[in-house]
């Protein structure tokens, strides 16, 4: 399996706070890794500096082989990496299809001539997106919800409804911020069903979540973050059993059980 984003020397400084303290690692195609750490660890700046959305001081990031240390955000995702947010971030007043078109890739439109003419290549594409986006709001249960507007739905739809919105951009690498976050048992599930299909098709999963059913059930590897650095990488088991992890985590030296972790 190849690399498909490497992580060399990062770091990050808030007025004397390390975020991201000479942190290197690597996510491998076809492989979901879950990135965990107490509150504070540095999990989102590194998310923020991953996507764009942040710079860091020094360090090197490399997406498919490619130096992206500092690309903008919008470019970034155009590359082929998707992210989504803790704090979701919707389109509120715009329906529940429409979310999923806004993340619809639109390459072959290559002239604002074409859009203005409604040519027959542009067209082709609008019906190929929507029947995507319907297909993806059947695996995510909200094809009934389609012309409802996002800001009408749910919590856990909304969560639903951003993951199938990252989905729709084929990206190989996914982003996501605590995707499982305060929803019923049953919508993790789904979250986590949707997710392990990722692995199956060759894409690279990198996630934040504190919920360690959730870690446990679909990490293949986990990497542990305390003060911006890395502190532990290996398989769940592996991690789990690490002196360093419980005692960042509890603060003392004892067996760590699964809910313990991720706080």
């Amino acid at each position: 399996m190849s690399n498909i984003l490497e992580i060399k020397n990062l770091n990050k400084d808030f007025d004397g706070v390390k975020a991201a303290d000479n942190l290197s690692f690597e996510i491998k195609s076809g492989i979901i890794t879950g990135l965990i750490g107490p509150n504070g660890s540095g999990k989102t700046t590194v998310f923020n500096i991953l996507t764009g959305m942040l710079r860091p001081d020094s360090g090197k990031i490399l997406l498919k082989g490619k130096n992206i240390t500092r690309t903008p955000a919008y470019r970034i995702a155009g590359m082929g990496m998707a992210r989504t947010f803790q704090n979701i971030r919707l389109f509120p007043q715009v329906s529940v299809l429409e979310n999923i078109l806004l993340g619809t890739p639109c390459e072959r439109v290559e002239s604002l001539w074409n859009a203005l003419l409604q040519s027959r290549t542009m067209k082709s594409m609008e019906r190929e997106n929507t029947e995507k986006a319907m297909n993806l709001l059947e695996k995510v249960g909200l094809a009934n919800k389609r012309n409802e507007m996002a800001m009408n739905l749910s919590h856990g739809q909304r969560r639903l409804l951003e993951l199938a919105r990252a989905l729709a951009t084929d990206a190989d690498l996914y982003l996501l911020d605590e995707p499982t976050a305060g929803v019923f048992p049953e919508t993790r599930i789904k979250i986590m069903e949707i997710i392990k299909e990722l692995d199956q098709q060759n894409k690279a999963v990198l996630f934040i979540e504190h919920d360690m059913r959730v870690v446990m059930g679909i990490s293949e590897k986990i990497i542990v973050l305390n003060h911006g650095q890395k502190i532990a990488e290996g398989t769940p088991q592996e991690v789990a059993n690490d002196a360093k992890v419980i005692e960042a985590y509890l603060g003392r030296r004892r067996s760590l059980r699964v809910g313990e972790l991720g706080s």
